[in-house]
């Protein structure tokens, strides 16, 4: 199965400045995300960055870095202009891996690129078991359900499926959280489908939902999706964040 990694790497983070950059454990952050990629089986594995500092630290460990524009309104656009820049055929699968996530296992890498190879859909992504109420119930926390063919049928924040008899009865213990599934935010593309979604409009679901990935079921699209094969960590977002992954890897060592 061939297919390729982008890591978008933006330098700017309100709550963590110059965030592809942070140390862990005597490496950049970013190079972290990138070693665990490579071991995924992907064929090739490029960052796409908006920074000249960035660039620089990665070359320290690989030539496959792209200076992409600052202006990028999200990584996906990111991503559509990496495909462009490289001349990727549209049926090349390109799987996008945030570049605040050091600890994503390269197995689920594997998995969601594997999702496109034995369908036609445009795009897959993952999803693990919900732990506890409280997850279900937090907003933050993106619930989703599927059909039997493993076909995305929606993405919320508010707790899907409802379940009736429980959350009626405003019981919060009597609530079955192994009913639910939370979306992992990684996804992987026919490389001709990413210039594709960005021309949708936007779909009164994903601005209500503020969830993008709305936008491709309201207009008729498929996403493949599946249980992750290994734990999925949390990303950095904070300094606080950052400090339970350097102690987690120091852990590994």
């Amino acid at each position: 199965m061939a297919f390729v990694v982008v890591i978008p790497a933006r330098y700017a983070s309100s709550r963590l400045p110059g965030k592809p950059l942070a140390d862990i454990c005597g490496k950049p952050m970013i190079q972290h995300v990138f070693e665990q990629a490579s071991r995924s089986g992907a064929s090739a594995v490029y960052i796409a960055t908006d920074h000249s500092l960035v660039v620089d630290a990665v070359r320290g460990f690989t030539d496959k870095v792209l200076m992409t524009k600052e202006d990028h309104q999200s990584g996906t656009e990111r991503l559509a202009e990496v495909v462009e820049t490289l001349k990727l055929d549209p049926e090349t699968i390109v799987v996008n891996v945030q570049g605040d996530e050091p600890l994503l296992e390269a197995e689920n890498i594997n998995q969601v690129a594997s999702l496109l190879t034995t369908s036609n859909a445009p795009m897959a992504t993952l999803s693990v078991d919900v732990e506890d109420v409280e997850e279900v119930l937090n907003p933050n926390a993106v619930k989703v359900v599927n059909d039997v063919h493993g076909n995305a049928l929606y993405f919320s924040r508010s707790p899907i499926p409802f379940q009736r008899s429980s959350m009626l009865a405003l019981d919060k213990d009597a609530i079955p959280v192994d009913n639910f599934q939370r979306h992992v935010g990684i996804y992987a593309y026919r490389a001709g489908f990413i210039k594709d979604y960005l021309a949708l409009p936007v779909s009164p679901l994903e601005g209500q939902e503020s969830l993008e990935q709305l936008r491709v079921l309201y207009h008729g699209h498929k996403i493949k999706i599946s249980k992750a094969a290994k734990p999925v960590h949390a990303g950095v977002d904070t300094p606080e964040d950052l400090a339970r992954v350097v102690e987690l890897v120091n852990d590994q060592v």
